[in-house]
């Protein structure tokens, strides 16, 4: 068999599972397609290296998860698109003060841990975070590793790790108060 019809049985083989575990490992099908692509590319490319000792699906599953670290690397250090008119005037006060008000939330409040529902919105408003803060975030909050542990990971500042979690619980308590919590 020849290298490009063991490719293409390859690709018609295994670009389901790639795909289920690109999609897994970065929530965005269109970029996890994209990465699928560059393994069946980067495979191409170095099959020579391929020594059949392992199933190919194995050795693809190797090279799509470091494309996924390139992938994640090349986002973190990209300078972030954000964008605070939303919340700040031009001399740097808040737009709309409410954004200081106490959320009026009853007792049951430890229920909302609970509740399907408000799991399902809190998600998606992690997701909605941009890259550069969704990493520390899920670190930091979800993962409970400690702040000197996330600096060191992801190589920043204590100063930085903080000001990138205060901007992220303005954001996320934004998104649950349109999207969970009814105004009072």
């Amino acid at each position: 068999m020849t290298k490009n019809e063991t490719f293409r049985n390859w690709i018609n083989q295994y670009s389901a599972p790639l795909l289920k575990r690109a999609v897994f490992l970065i929530s965005d099908k269109t970029e996890a397609e994209d990465i699928v692509q560059d393994v069946f590319v980067a495979a191409f490319h170095s099959y020579e290296s391929f020594e059949g000792k392992s199933n190919p699906l194995t050795w693809l599953m190797v090279i799509l998860q470091r494309k996924v670290s390139d992938y994640y690397r090349k986002k973190y250090k990209s300078e972030p698109h954000i964008s605070f008119d939303q919340y700040f005037d031009e001399t740097g006060s808040w737009i709309n003060d409410d954004v200081l008000a106490d959320w009026n939330i009853s007792d049951k409040e430890n229920e909302l841990l609970n509740d399907f529902d408000f799991n399902r919105i809190f998600d998606n408003c992690i997701e909605n975070l941009p890259e550069r803060w969704k990493i520390p975030v899920k670190l930091y909050y979800l993962q409970e590793k400690k702040g000197e542990d996330v600096c060191q990971e992801l190589k920043l500042s204590a100063t930085n790790l903080w000001k990138i979690l205060q901007r992220s619980r303005l954001q996320l308590r934004e998104c649950l108060e349109l999207n969970w919590f009814l105004p009072t």
